[in-house]
């Protein structure tokens, strides 16, 4: 390692090295099962969001508002599944885990974005769910597949600046000491905390990108409920308010298995001092497995998808 560390490409006062080494599992015997484990969650979570897409696609009957964000949330899943696993499986299985500056900035890039879509995705359908339920009347003027397409392609667009931003500004760090990442993928964070040089901004932008995405989308999805609970109360009959919250049922699922690893996490890493093994495995945990739950929750909570594979399976 110390010839590549030796290896840097400099320009000006930026100091960058023409490898990163990506630590991974370490001192951990059969380590390897523990990627065999994520090769798993992969191949399920390519294959089940794939199948979520094809039904949406082909099916007429669920081009609807909600299923465009369903549709969204399965791409964004795949996309984030790709970015993480199949890195891993090449660092590691394969005793490969130098990866190139350019690529540590590429994977980065798009980890953070199809997770930042992810997020955001939750709460555009927590937004539809709020109009469906609180004003039911407005619903198909407020929540139509124009204004659902508009609304994604903002989301995309706005996600891919931000990110884009927050990677760039990498560029600027000097990396004259270290070039071994405590991680298993290039996170940020173990990233910028490798420059010599000033890297307040990416700790501003780092808070910003967690508040952007973690914290935000919690207080937006959290008043939605507050509000369709209060709608809820004015139904006067128990099955019209348990029909009402079925509908919301599916939702919740998915924002629970998505913010609920992660916020453990953070807050795991903030009360004890996690080794980095456990943040490694805590973390890729946090990532991957609820891509792979959420279209078991699409087939196995909501009643249209539901009902077309009942008809599939009896044609």
């Amino acid at each position: 390692m110390s010839s590549l560390n030796a290896s840097f490409s400099q320009n000006v006062s930026i100091v960058h090295p023409k490898y990163f080494f990506i630590v991974g599992l370490s001192g951990i015997p059969y380590s390897s099962y523990y990627y065999i484990f994520l090769f798993m969650i992969y191949f399920v979570t390519v294959i089940g969001n794939s199948i979520v897409l094809l039904i949406i696609a082909f099916e007429r009957s669920l081009h609807s508002p909600k299923y465009i964000g369903v549709f969204n949330l399965a791409l964004a899943d795949i996309g984030e599944t790709n970015a993480l696993i199949p890195n891993m499986m090449n660092n590691f299985l394969f005793d490969s885990q130098y990866i190139s500056f350019n690529a540590c900035l590429a994977n980065m890039f798009f980890v953070f974005l199809f997770s930042s879509m992810q997020s955001v995705t939750l709460v555009v359908l927590a937004y539809d769910r709020f109009i469906a339920i609180c004003l039911p009347l407005r619903y198909h003027a407020l929540v139509n597949n124009t204004s659902m397409v508009l609304v994604f392609s903002a989301v995309w667009a706005f996600n891919f600046s931000i990110v884009a931003l927050m990677v760039s500004l990498i560029t600027r760090l000097s990396f004259c000491e270290s070039n071994v990442i405590q991680s298993y993928f290039c996170d940020h964070g173990p990233v910028f905390r490798l420059a010599c040089n000033d890297n307040s901004i990416n700790k501003i932008i780092a808070f910003l990108v967690s508040a952007l995405y973690l914290v935000a989308p919690l207080i937006i999805i959290f008043l939605s409920y507050m509000g369709i609970f209060v709608a809820l109360i004015k139904i006067t009959t128990w099955q019209g308010r348990l029909k009402a919250l079925k509908t919301c049922v599916s939702h919740l699922f998915l924002v629970g298995i998505y913010f609920l690893p992660i916020c453990c996490s953070y807050i795991a890493a903030l009360l004890v001092s996690l080794t980095p093994n456990a943040r490694v495995i805590s973390t890729s945990l946090a990532y991957t497995v609820p891509p792979m739950l959420n279209p078991i929750i699409y087939v196995l909570k909501t009643a249209e998808i539901k009902d077309i594979i009942q008809k599939v399976n009896t044609s």
